[in-house]
Protein backbone atom coordinates (compact mmCIF):
# COMPACT_ATOMS: atom_id res chain seq x y z
CA UNK A 1 0.00 0.00 0.00
CA UNK A 2 1.25 3.12 -0.72
CA UNK A 3 2.12 6.05 1.37
CA UNK A 4 -0.25 8.64 0.65
CA UNK A 5 -1.29 12.15 2.49
CA UNK A 6 -3.82 14.17 1.18
CA UNK A 7 -5.43 17.71 2.77
CA UNK A 8 -8.68 17.40 3.82
CA UNK A 9 -10.98 20.82 4.23
CA UNK A 10 -11.24 19.97 7.66
CA UNK A 11 -8.69 22.66 10.04
CA UNK A 12 -7.15 19.84 11.60
CA UNK A 13 -4.90 18.73 8.51
CA UNK A 14 -4.81 15.26 7.01
CA UNK A 15 -7.78 13.10 7.67
CA UNK A 16 -5.04 10.28 7.75
CA UNK A 17 -1.29 9.64 8.80
CA UNK A 18 1.75 7.59 7.19
CA UNK A 19 3.17 4.97 9.46
CA UNK A 20 6.65 7.16 9.43
CA UNK A 21 4.11 10.21 10.27
CA UNK A 22 2.51 7.96 13.04
CA UNK A 23 5.76 7.02 14.30
CA UNK A 24 7.23 10.35 14.76
CA UNK A 25 4.55 11.58 16.89
CA UNK A 26 4.40 8.47 19.05
CA UNK A 27 7.84 8.91 19.52
CA UNK A 28 7.61 12.10 20.30
CA UNK A 29 4.72 12.34 22.87
CA UNK A 30 4.10 10.19 25.56
CA UNK A 31 2.27 7.36 24.74
CA UNK A 32 0.79 6.25 28.32
CA UNK A 33 3.07 3.48 28.53
CA UNK A 34 2.47 1.61 24.92
CA UNK A 35 5.46 1.50 22.65
CA UNK A 36 5.17 3.59 19.88
CA UNK A 37 5.13 0.32 17.45
CA UNK A 38 3.15 0.76 14.37
CA UNK A 39 2.06 -2.13 12.41
CA UNK A 40 -1.18 -0.67 10.84
CA UNK A 41 -0.97 0.12 6.98
CA UNK A 42 -3.98 3.07 7.32
CA UNK A 43 -4.62 5.44 10.16
CA UNK A 44 -7.93 7.43 10.04
CA UNK A 45 -8.00 10.08 12.61
CA UNK A 46 -10.60 12.60 11.92
CA UNK A 47 -12.72 11.67 15.06
CA UNK A 48 -11.59 13.84 18.09
CA UNK A 49 -12.58 11.57 21.03
CA UNK A 50 -12.46 7.81 21.62
CA UNK A 51 -13.87 5.94 18.81
CA UNK A 52 -15.74 3.51 20.12
CA UNK A 53 -17.62 1.43 16.55
CA UNK A 54 -16.69 0.47 13.57
CA UNK A 55 -18.40 -2.27 10.86
CA UNK A 56 -17.26 -3.03 7.62
CA UNK A 57 -19.24 -2.95 3.96
CA UNK A 58 -20.63 -6.44 3.67
CA UNK A 59 -21.08 -6.61 0.02
CA UNK A 60 -16.89 -5.19 -1.11
CA UNK A 61 -15.44 -5.18 2.34
CA UNK A 62 -13.66 -1.13 1.07
CA UNK A 63 -15.81 0.83 3.13
CA UNK A 64 -15.50 1.52 7.20
CA UNK A 65 -18.33 3.20 9.29
CA UNK A 66 -16.96 4.55 12.54
CA UNK A 67 -18.63 6.25 15.45
CA UNK A 68 -17.21 8.33 18.44
CA UNK A 69 -17.34 10.45 21.68
CA UNK A 70 -16.86 13.43 19.50
CA UNK A 71 -21.24 12.84 18.46
CA UNK A 72 -19.79 12.20 14.68
CA UNK A 73 -19.82 9.19 12.54
CA UNK A 74 -17.99 8.75 9.35
CA UNK A 75 -17.91 6.37 5.98
CA UNK A 76 -14.21 6.13 5.17
CA UNK A 77 -11.97 3.90 2.52
CA UNK A 78 -10.10 1.52 3.90
CA UNK A 79 -7.77 1.42 1.32
CA UNK A 80 -6.30 4.96 1.65
CA UNK A 81 -8.17 6.62 4.78
CA UNK A 82 -9.91 8.70 2.68
CA UNK A 83 -13.21 10.45 3.64
CA UNK A 84 -16.45 9.39 1.87
CA UNK A 85 -18.81 11.26 3.68
CA UNK A 86 -19.67 12.33 7.47
CA UNK A 87 -22.97 11.26 9.02
CA UNK A 88 -24.11 14.80 10.30
CA UNK A 89 -27.02 15.27 12.83
CA UNK A 90 -25.64 13.31 15.90
CA UNK A 91 -25.83 14.87 19.40
CA UNK A 92 -24.33 11.97 21.70
CA UNK A 93 -21.45 9.73 21.46
CA UNK A 94 -22.16 7.46 18.34
CA UNK A 95 -21.77 3.76 20.10
CA UNK A 96 -23.44 1.72 17.30
CA UNK A 97 -22.74 2.26 13.14
CA UNK A 98 -23.61 -0.66 10.69
CA UNK A 99 -24.47 -1.16 6.88
CA UNK A 100 -27.25 -3.27 5.28
CA UNK A 101 -26.23 -6.88 4.24
CA UNK A 102 -25.95 -5.86 0.63
CA UNK A 103 -23.99 -2.22 1.44
CA UNK A 104 -27.00 0.02 0.20
CA UNK A 105 -27.42 1.79 3.12
CA UNK A 106 -25.45 2.40 6.65
CA UNK A 107 -26.83 3.03 9.78
CA UNK A 108 -25.29 4.95 12.65
CA UNK A 109 -26.85 5.71 16.64
CA UNK A 110 -26.53 7.54 19.36
CA UNK A 111 -26.49 7.13 23.24
CA UNK A 112 -29.56 9.71 23.57
CA UNK A 113 -31.12 7.21 21.20
CA UNK A 114 -31.15 9.04 17.59
CA UNK A 115 -30.42 6.58 14.79
CA UNK A 116 -30.06 7.71 11.10
CA UNK A 117 -29.62 5.95 8.10
CA UNK A 118 -28.11 7.14 4.70
CA UNK A 119 -27.59 5.82 1.61
CA UNK A 120 -24.54 5.07 0.64
CA UNK A 121 -24.15 5.82 -2.85
CA UNK A 122 -26.12 8.89 -2.79
CA UNK A 123 -24.30 10.00 0.84
CA UNK A 124 -27.80 11.12 1.73
CA UNK A 125 -29.82 10.36 5.06
CA UNK A 126 -32.82 8.73 3.73
CA UNK A 127 -34.42 7.93 7.68
CA UNK A 128 -34.30 9.36 10.97
CA UNK A 129 -35.87 8.07 14.15
CA UNK A 130 -35.25 8.51 17.73
CA UNK A 131 -35.78 6.16 20.77
CA UNK A 132 -35.02 5.72 24.31
CA UNK A 133 -31.50 5.46 25.32
CA UNK A 134 -29.79 3.13 22.89
CA UNK A 135 -27.87 0.18 24.09
CA UNK A 136 -27.67 -2.19 20.27
CA UNK A 137 -28.41 -1.94 16.95
CA UNK A 138 -28.20 -4.46 14.13
CA UNK A 139 -29.26 -4.72 10.69
CA UNK A 140 -31.19 -7.90 9.76
CA UNK A 141 -29.29 -10.31 7.90
CA UNK A 142 -31.33 -10.36 4.34
CA UNK A 143 -33.69 -7.33 4.43
CA UNK A 144 -33.46 -3.80 4.45
CA UNK A 145 -34.56 -4.08 8.39
CA UNK A 146 -33.17 -2.28 11.56
CA UNK A 147 -33.39 -3.73 15.01
CA UNK A 148 -31.91 -2.39 18.03
CA UNK A 149 -32.81 -2.00 22.24
CA UNK A 150 -32.98 0.81 24.39
CA UNK A 151 -32.76 1.18 27.88
CA UNK A 152 -36.23 0.84 28.86
CA UNK A 153 -36.04 -2.49 27.77
CA UNK A 154 -37.64 -2.59 24.28
CA UNK A 155 -36.59 -3.55 21.01
CA UNK A 156 -37.54 -2.39 18.02
CA UNK A 157 -37.69 -3.00 14.13
CA UNK A 158 -37.70 -0.96 11.48
CA UNK A 159 -38.15 -1.26 7.86
CA UNK A 160 -35.84 0.78 5.74
CA UNK A 161 -36.37 3.57 4.55
CA UNK A 162 -40.36 2.99 4.61
CA UNK A 163 -40.33 3.12 8.53
CA UNK A 164 -42.93 0.72 9.29
CA UNK A 165 -41.89 -0.34 13.07
CA UNK A 166 -42.72 -2.79 15.51
CA UNK A 167 -41.72 -3.22 18.78
CA UNK A 168 -41.11 -6.04 21.15
CA UNK A 169 -41.76 -4.98 25.24
CA UNK A 170 -39.05 -6.92 27.12
CA UNK A 171 -39.05 -6.58 31.41
CA UNK A 172 -38.84 -2.88 32.47
CA UNK A 173 -34.75 -2.63 32.53
CA UNK A 174 -32.51 -2.38 29.34
CA UNK A 175 -32.08 -4.13 26.81
CA UNK A 176 -28.51 -4.71 26.93
CA UNK A 177 -27.71 -7.38 24.12
CA UNK A 178 -29.27 -8.48 20.83
CA UNK A 179 -28.90 -10.69 17.85
CA UNK A 180 -30.96 -11.40 14.48
CA UNK A 181 -30.91 -14.88 14.08
CA UNK A 182 -29.41 -16.46 10.86
CA UNK A 183 -32.72 -17.40 9.65
CA UNK A 184 -33.63 -13.90 9.74
CA UNK A 185 -37.10 -14.85 11.44
CA UNK A 186 -36.36 -14.63 15.17
CA UNK A 187 -34.09 -12.35 17.69
CA UNK A 188 -32.17 -13.62 20.76
CA UNK A 189 -31.91 -10.34 23.44
CA UNK A 190 -30.98 -10.82 26.73
CA UNK A 191 -31.55 -7.75 29.46
CA UNK A 192 -29.72 -6.14 32.46
CA UNK A 193 -32.20 -8.66 34.92
CA UNK A 194 -30.24 -11.40 33.46
CA UNK A 195 -33.56 -12.87 31.52
CA UNK A 196 -33.18 -13.89 27.89
CA UNK A 197 -35.74 -13.64 25.48
CA UNK A 198 -35.93 -15.08 21.77
CA UNK A 199 -38.16 -13.01 19.69
CA UNK A 200 -40.76 -14.05 16.63
CA UNK A 201 -39.89 -10.62 14.41
CA UNK A 202 -43.14 -11.32 12.38
CA UNK A 203 -45.27 -12.32 15.31
CA UNK A 204 -43.91 -10.11 17.34
CA UNK A 205 -44.22 -12.86 20.38
CA UNK A 206 -41.68 -14.22 22.54
CA UNK A 207 -41.09 -17.93 21.87
CA UNK A 208 -38.67 -18.37 25.05
CA UNK A 209 -38.16 -16.76 28.60
CA UNK A 210 -35.32 -17.81 30.21
CA UNK A 211 -35.34 -16.41 33.61
CA UNK A 212 -34.58 -17.55 37.39
CA UNK A 213 -32.08 -20.80 37.20
CA UNK A 214 -32.05 -20.67 33.34
CA UNK A 215 -30.79 -17.04 33.16
CA UNK A 216 -28.38 -15.06 34.48
CA UNK A 217 -27.46 -14.00 37.68
CA UNK A 218 -26.40 -10.39 36.24
CA UNK A 219 -27.07 -8.60 33.74
CA UNK A 220 -26.42 -10.03 30.03
CA UNK A 221 -23.53 -8.10 28.00
CA UNK A 222 -22.87 -10.24 25.09
CA UNK A 223 -24.93 -13.02 22.84
CA UNK A 224 -24.18 -14.69 19.87
CA UNK A 225 -25.64 -17.41 17.57
CA UNK A 226 -24.09 -20.40 15.56
CA UNK A 227 -23.95 -20.58 11.37
CA UNK A 228 -26.99 -22.49 11.44
CA UNK A 229 -28.97 -20.50 14.16
CA UNK A 230 -29.37 -24.10 16.40
CA UNK A 231 -27.30 -22.65 19.12
CA UNK A 232 -26.89 -19.70 20.75
CA UNK A 233 -24.17 -18.34 23.64
CA UNK A 234 -24.87 -15.98 26.17
CA UNK A 235 -22.61 -13.88 28.49
CA UNK A 236 -23.36 -12.09 31.59
CA UNK A 237 -21.55 -10.00 34.00
CA UNK A 238 -22.11 -13.30 36.34
CA UNK A 239 -19.21 -14.68 34.63
CA UNK A 240 -21.02 -17.61 32.80
CA UNK A 241 -21.46 -18.39 29.47
CA UNK A 242 -24.51 -20.35 28.64
CA UNK A 243 -25.41 -22.64 25.76
CA UNK A 244 -28.99 -22.29 24.21
CA UNK A 245 -30.87 -25.04 22.24
CA UNK A 246 -32.66 -21.59 20.03
CA UNK A 247 -35.79 -24.39 19.24
CA UNK A 248 -36.30 -25.41 22.27
CA UNK A 249 -35.15 -22.59 25.00
CA UNK A 250 -33.42 -25.01 26.97
CA UNK A 251 -29.89 -24.62 28.40
CA UNK A 252 -27.48 -27.20 26.88
CA UNK A 253 -24.18 -26.51 29.20
CA UNK A 254 -23.03 -23.59 31.54
CA UNK A 255 -19.21 -22.61 30.85
CA UNK A 256 -17.98 -21.31 34.61
CA UNK A 257 -14.67 -19.83 34.60
CA UNK A 258 -13.20 -20.29 37.62
CA UNK A 259 -11.68 -16.40 38.41
CA UNK A 260 -8.03 -15.78 37.89
CA UNK A 261 -7.17 -12.30 39.81
CA UNK A 262 -5.84 -10.32 36.96
CA UNK A 263 -2.64 -8.64 37.34
CA UNK A 264 -3.52 -5.12 39.05
CA UNK A 265 -1.69 -2.61 40.53
CA UNK A 266 -1.89 -2.19 43.84
CA UNK A 267 -4.41 0.51 44.94
CA UNK A 268 -6.57 -1.30 42.06
CA UNK A 269 -7.73 -3.91 44.47
CA UNK A 270 -11.60 -3.81 44.51
CA UNK A 271 -11.36 -4.13 40.52
CA UNK A 272 -9.31 -7.07 40.61
CA UNK A 273 -12.65 -9.17 42.27
CA UNK A 274 -14.61 -8.59 39.21
CA UNK A 275 -14.63 -10.42 36.30
CA UNK A 276 -17.12 -10.51 33.32
CA UNK A 277 -17.99 -12.03 30.05
CA UNK A 278 -17.04 -9.55 27.75
CA UNK A 279 -17.20 -10.95 24.23
CA UNK A 280 -18.20 -14.39 22.61
CA UNK A 281 -18.45 -16.74 19.39
CA UNK A 282 -18.60 -19.85 17.67
CA UNK A 283 -16.45 -21.29 15.52
CA UNK A 284 -17.52 -21.91 11.50
CA UNK A 285 -15.85 -24.59 10.80
CA UNK A 286 -15.18 -26.69 14.03
CA UNK A 287 -17.48 -27.59 17.07
CA UNK A 288 -15.61 -24.74 19.27
CA UNK A 289 -16.80 -21.70 21.06
CA UNK A 290 -14.45 -18.55 22.32
CA UNK A 291 -15.22 -16.71 25.60
CA UNK A 292 -13.65 -13.66 26.37
CA UNK A 293 -13.29 -12.36 29.89
CA UNK A 294 -12.62 -9.11 31.50
CA UNK A 295 -9.81 -10.86 33.20
CA UNK A 296 -7.87 -11.69 30.10
CA UNK A 297 -8.79 -15.05 29.80
CA UNK A 298 -9.66 -16.25 26.23
CA UNK A 299 -11.40 -20.07 26.74
CA UNK A 300 -12.14 -21.97 23.87
CA UNK A 301 -14.59 -24.36 24.72
CA UNK A 302 -15.08 -27.63 23.04
CA UNK A 303 -18.86 -28.49 22.54
CA UNK A 304 -19.11 -31.96 21.36
CA UNK A 305 -17.73 -32.47 24.52
CA UNK A 306 -18.80 -29.55 26.22
CA UNK A 307 -15.19 -28.85 28.37
CA UNK A 308 -12.66 -26.12 28.66
CA UNK A 309 -9.98 -26.76 25.46
CA UNK A 310 -7.35 -24.33 26.16
CA UNK A 311 -7.08 -20.88 28.14
CA UNK A 312 -5.42 -17.70 26.56
CA UNK A 313 -4.14 -15.26 28.92
CA UNK A 314 -3.73 -11.85 27.84
CA UNK A 315 -2.22 -9.27 30.36
CA UNK A 316 -5.41 -7.05 30.28
CA UNK A 317 -9.03 -7.73 29.93
CA UNK A 318 -10.21 -8.79 26.73
CA UNK A 319 -13.23 -6.24 25.15
CA UNK A 320 -13.65 -8.08 22.16
CA UNK A 321 -13.49 -11.29 19.76
CA UNK A 322 -13.82 -12.46 16.34
CA UNK A 323 -13.71 -15.67 14.51
CA UNK A 324 -12.42 -15.58 11.13
CA UNK A 325 -15.30 -16.96 8.67
CA UNK A 326 -13.11 -19.91 7.43
CA UNK A 327 -10.70 -20.72 9.87
CA UNK A 328 -10.35 -22.00 13.70
CA UNK A 329 -8.96 -18.71 14.31
CA UNK A 330 -9.89 -16.29 16.91
CA UNK A 331 -8.95 -12.77 16.90
CA UNK A 332 -8.63 -10.76 20.41
CA UNK A 333 -8.46 -7.02 20.63
CA UNK A 334 -7.87 -5.94 24.42
CA UNK A 335 -7.44 -2.76 26.64
CA UNK A 336 -3.34 -3.06 26.33
CA UNK A 337 -4.03 -1.85 22.63
CA UNK A 338 -3.29 -4.96 20.62
CA UNK A 339 -5.11 -7.35 18.34
CA UNK A 340 -3.89 -11.10 18.42
CA UNK A 341 -4.01 -14.25 16.65
CA UNK A 342 -4.92 -17.45 18.01
CA UNK A 343 -4.90 -20.80 17.06
CA UNK A 344 -8.16 -22.08 18.88
CA UNK A 345 -6.85 -25.89 17.84
CA UNK A 346 -3.56 -25.62 19.95
CA UNK A 347 -4.67 -22.18 22.40
CA UNK A 348 -1.36 -21.12 20.60
CA UNK A 349 -0.57 -17.43 19.82
CA UNK A 350 -0.33 -16.90 16.07
CA UNK A 351 0.52 -13.34 15.97
CA UNK A 352 0.24 -9.75 17.24
CA UNK A 353 -0.46 -6.44 16.02
CA UNK A 354 0.03 -3.05 17.53
CA UNK A 355 0.03 0.79 16.47
CA UNK A 356 -2.77 2.05 19.22
CA UNK A 357 -1.46 4.31 22.42
CA UNK A 358 -4.56 3.44 24.16
CA UNK A 359 -7.07 0.52 24.72
CA UNK A 360 -8.90 -0.87 21.61
CA UNK A 361 -12.72 -0.47 21.75
CA UNK A 362 -13.75 -2.20 18.77
CA UNK A 363 -12.45 -4.27 15.66
CA UNK A 364 -14.22 -5.39 12.49
CA UNK A 365 -12.58 -8.41 10.30
CA UNK A 366 -13.08 -8.54 6.13
CA UNK A 367 -14.44 -11.78 4.48
CA UNK A 368 -11.07 -13.70 3.59
CA UNK A 369 -9.73 -12.44 7.08
CA UNK A 370 -6.83 -10.27 5.11
CA UNK A 371 -7.46 -6.92 6.65
CA UNK A 372 -8.47 -6.15 10.61
CA UNK A 373 -9.81 -2.23 11.27
CA UNK A 374 -9.65 -1.24 14.92
CA UNK A 375 -10.90 1.89 16.83
CA UNK A 376 -9.42 3.25 20.01
CA UNK A 377 -9.50 5.85 23.16
CA UNK A 378 -6.66 7.44 21.33
CA UNK A 379 -9.19 9.20 18.96
CA UNK A 380 -8.10 6.51 15.95
CA UNK A 381 -9.25 4.02 13.96
CA UNK A 382 -6.17 1.72 12.15
CA UNK A 383 -6.18 -0.40 9.27
CA UNK A 384 -3.86 -3.42 10.18
CA UNK A 385 -3.00 -5.94 6.97
CA UNK A 386 -2.83 -9.54 8.62
CA UNK A 387 -0.39 -11.91 7.42
CA UNK A 388 -0.46 -16.02 8.10
CA UNK A 389 1.95 -18.07 6.74
CA UNK A 390 -0.65 -20.81 5.90
CA UNK A 391 -2.20 -18.64 3.17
Amino acid sequence: MEDVDFEDEEPDGPAWETEEENDDEEEGGGTDGMEAQDDSEVTFALHSASVFCVSLDPKTNTLAVTGGEDDKAFVWRLSDGELLFECTGHKDSVTCAGFSHDSVFVATGDMSGLIKVWRVDAKEEVWSFEVGDLEWMEWHPQAHVLLAGTADGNSWMWKIPGGDCKTFQGPACPATCGRILPDGKRAVVGYEDGTMRIWDLKQGTSLHVLKGQDGHQDPLTCVASNQDGSLILTGSVDCHAKLVNSATGKVVCVFRMESVAPKTPAGEGEEAESNSVESLGFCNVMPLAAVGYLDGTLAIYDLSTQTLRHKCQHESGIVQLLWEESSAVVYTCSLDGAVRLWDARTGKLISEYRGHSAEILDFAINKDASVVVTTSGDHQAKVFCVQRPDR
